[in-house]
């Protein structure tokens, strides 16, 4: 609206000026190259203009004409342009939904029409290996290392490809250089395997602060890795310097309270120098929290010299401490056994084996010790030996797929940093060998076995928590 005024302003006074120059006496006269031109104000003023205006619009016609070749290359270019653009779309879909005849059509595309787009060279790569083509794959990934924008990625497809072909110290190398760069979680996690894998502890344990430091670990990761890296070092330490696997053990029970094998180590330490006492008590404080078959292990093995009378009233109270707890039961109905107490260990395991409950193949293997020990070979030795074999499956230490006898740093498969859970096996799982070694083929295994000393079999029972 007030534009509108303002407008209906200025339009008046161009009127009133237009007006007052028509209505003022005189004439303008140019003298020319022997022609003399005449013409009143009103005619003067309006063919100046007139000459203004032709001038301006010829000028456009000149400039336009000027661009006009540009302006059709340009168009040509944006055309090209839009439709590489919409070949790395569709081909980037069908990278993604696993279409690789698609993907590396496309990829062709954008190649010849978007040539030094990063995305190209991306979508290029991602077609190379769902093809199958490694050798293509690495080309494209080494040709975008080139790249200040796309070096990182290149790294990364590097990596993952000399992983592919169990090349270790390619992977590393890749892994390495791309930290430097900047640490990504990716490379972060790829140097600090490579070093547990080599039992290069404190090393990790600086790759894990390195790491924290750039923010690429949350709090909660880095305080278990730091407990699991502890806690090999302890297991490293603890033959040649108790104190120092002491010190670590505790330091790992501090940052990952109840964590059964940093318990298993610091509690073997204790026992191993005397000081049973203190032994028992810090796995009756992790007891209280997470109760372990390893630190009921422990805890047998600092009871060792007493009679089984002593032991049964030592497991009662450390059961007592979490007493709904299967493993207060088993451990209790365990030195029962020992002490053929049998009432005792049919008492302690009467809650697992109840109406309505399904007791797991260790509950009842105890349940025919006890009814062998009573009464002999029986029928419900043999019941109970029957409905073990069809009972779930206890908890055990497995990863990736691979169930080991005792708690390991790392995966004997992958070399994964802290990939053992406490939990029940799969059907599928396989078992480490007495050796350490998975029954599966050499190839998978990315390293041998037991590069630190790893606890013994009465040992790995030896969870306690280190305060």
């Amino acid at each position: 609206m007030l534009f509108l005024f303002f407008f209906i302003i200025a339009l008046a006074a161009v009127a009133y000026g237009l007006e007052w120059l028509m209505e003022q006496p005189g004439s303008l006269t140019l003298d020319f190259a022997g022609y003399q031109f005449e013409a009143s104000i009103p005619v003067a003023v309006g063919g100046l203009l007139l000459i203004i205006t032709a001038t301006i619009i010829l000028f456009a016609i000149l400039f336009a004409a000027l661009r006009m070749p540009g302006r059709w290359t340009g168009g040509a270019r944006m055309k090209r342009r839009d439709r590489g653009f919409d070949a790395l779309s569709l081909g980037l879909i069908a990278a993604g939904s696993g279409d690789a005849a698609r993907a590396r059509k496309a990829a062709l595309v954008a190649e010849r029409l978007l040539p030094n787009e990063p995305l190209t060279q991306i979508l290029k790569a991602q077609a190379a290996q769902l093809i199958g083509d490694r050798r293509l794959a690495e080309e494209t990934f080494h040709k975008m290392t080139l790249t200040p924008q796309t070096k990182l990625l290149g790294l990364r497809g590097l990596h993952i490809e000399a992983r592919r072909r169990d090349d270790a110290d390619a992977a590393h190398h890749f892994a390495k250089e791309a930290h430097d760069i900047a640490p990504v979680p990716w490379a972060g996690a790829a140097m600090l395997e490579h070093l547990a894998a080599q039992g290069e502890w404190q090393k990790a344990r600086e790759a894990i602060e390195a790491s924290v430091a750039a923010k690429a670990l949350d709090t909660r990761t880095a305080q278990n890795l730091r407990a699991v890296v502890e806690t090999a070092m302890a297991m490293e330490k603890e033959r040649d310097h108790p104190h120092d696997a002491l010190h670590l053990a505790r330091q790992a029970l501090k940052r990952r309270p109840g964590f059964a094998p940093a318990a298993v180590a610091a509690a073997r330490v204790l026992v191993r120098h005397g000081d049973q006492k203190q032994a028992l008590k810090l796995i009756e404080m992790v007891w209280a929290t997470k109760p372990h078959p390893d630190l009921a292990a422990a805890y047998l093995e600092a009871l060792a010299g007493q009679s089984n009378v002593a032991k049964l009233a030592r497991v009662e109270k450390l059961a007592r401490i979490a007493p709904n707890a299967p493993e207060s039961r088993h451990i209790v109905a365990e030195v029962a056994l020992s002490a053929r107490n049998f009432a005792k260990g049919r008492e302690a395991l009467a809650p697992l084996v109840a109406s309505g409950r399904h007791p797991t193949a260790h509950t009842c293997l105890l349940m025919a010790e006890i009814e062998d020990g009573e009464q002999g070979p029986s029928g419900p030795v043999r019941e109970w030996l029957a409905r073990g074999s069809r009972a779930p499956r206890d908890p055990v230490w497995i990863a990736d797929g691979v169930v080991a006898k005792h708690w390991l740093p790392i995966s004997p498969v992958t070399g994964r940093l802290d990939a053992f859970e406490w939990k029940p096996p799969p059907d599928s799982a396989q078992h480490l060998t007495e050796e350490g070694q998975p029954n599966i083929p050499a190839a998978f295994l990315t390293r041998p076995a037991e590069p630190v000393a790893l606890p013994s079999a009465e040992a790995s029972g030896e969870a306690a928590t280190g305060q």
